[in-house]
């Protein structure tokens, strides 16, 4: 695991936002894992940017979403599909038939996950997954004791979630109950992934996840275990980890990171490759 520390959350969006850019240079018919939530914007408003004023090419990009609600049409203006509409997919130029999300409003919402697995396999499984991290640790909407062999299936929402995802819906009992979720075992079998924290509120569960034990207890404590994890945070939500110099010392030192602190330009395919191959840390 790669741990890396950015001055605010905008420098942390920018940097997420050029390593998924290098990622996607590298391989243009990339199969990219998205997420959702407010964490999320600045990296797909960064990402935006880049298409229009470098020419960044989605047009052979697959993408698959973590999540989405139980219930929600994918035209609800809270559903996760329109989210990724508005934010990222109606801005840059990928084929509408290539980003896929749950269908929360299916009527057989079993056979709706293990179509969602099918065709992650169909793709090749995915070679890039962007997380966020929520209060409670959870990744996707993997809940506290979610199994870390889990696939993607239905999951009941706790009140933590449902709590913190009230300020996107008009009133706070209109938050759905449950979700559809890719499970913490299709989460790790991604390639790679990059997770990506900001703000004061998430510092304690951040160190829990990096520092801390591994536990079903904390769903995003999992990625220790992946051979190819970076975690962004910022100076606020990075405060409670303990091995700060360290981290800042390897970002600052090792070539692999250079381009990413030396100028704006992006990565070379090599150096986006070295850097996911565990050439820095472990």
């Amino acid at each position: 695991m790669e741990v890396i520390i950015q001055p605010d959350a905008i420098a942390a969006a920018n940097l997420t936002a050029r390593l998924i850019a290098a990622e996607l240079r590298a391989k243009p018919a990339l199969t990219l894992g998205l997420a959702t939530g407010r964490t999320m914007e600045s990296v797909y408003g960064q990402l935006v940017k880049m298409h229009r004023g470098e020419n960044l090419d989605f047009s052979q990009c697959h993408t698959f979403n973590l999540d989405e609600y139980v219930g929600l049409a994918a035209d609800n203006p809270n559903s996760y599909r329109f989210y990724m509409n508005r934010h990222l997919f109606s801005q840059v130029n990928i084929e509408s038939a290539n980003t896929h999300l749950p269908n929360g409003a299916a009527n057989d919402l079993e056979t709706e996950c293990k179509k969602y697995e099918w065709l992650i396999v169909q793709r090749g499984g995915i070679g890039l997954q962007l997380l966020g991290i929520g209060h409670d640790g959870h990744i996707g909407f993997n809940e506290p004791l979610s199994s870390w062999r889990s696939r993607t299936r239905v999951k009941a929402l706790s009140p933590v979630t449902r709590r913190e995802n009230a300020s996107q819906f008009s009133k706070p009992e209109d938050v759905p109950r449950r979700a559809i979720t890719m499970g913490i075992g299709t989460i790790l079998d991604a390639r790679r992934c990059i997770m990506l924290a900001t703000g004061a509120d998430k510092a304690e569960i951040v160190a829990q996840a990096i520092e801390g034990p591994m536990t079903a207890m904390v769903s995003a404590s999992a990625l220790q275990l992946h051979p190819q994890c970076v975690v962004i945070v910022d100076e606020a939500s990075g405060a409670k980890l303990k091995r700060t110099d360290f981290y800042r010392e390897i970002f600052a030192t090792e070539p692999e990171w250079e381009p990413y602190w030396k100028s704006k330009g992006g990565a070379s395919a090599e150096t986006i490759d070295e850097l996911f191959a565990g050439k820095v840390g472990s």
